[in-house]
């Protein structure tokens, strides 16, 4: 495959965990996995994240441009 001509598309996703910037990453790339046929990369394009009324984060929020190969 690879060496190979093809095209991809790229569609924006939004992760979001209460453990942290990975876990929210990991969390997008596992949904937009069971969605999508041959998921081959991510980029990330935005982070940011809830504070709680204690000052602490509470939820991170990360933007993701995950691609995949579009079929033949």
């Amino acid at each position: 495959m690879y060496g190979e001509d093809r095209t991809y598309k790229k569609v924006e996703v939004i992760g979001v965990s209460k453990k942290g910037i990975e876990a929210a990453i990991q969390t997008a790339v596992s949904k937009a996995h069971k969605t999508l046929d041959k998921l081959s990369w991510f980029e990330v394009g935005d982070i940011r994240g809830h504070v709680g009324d204690d000052g602490m984060v509470t939820e991170y929020q990360v933007v993701l441009k995950v691609a995949f190969q579009l079929k033949e």
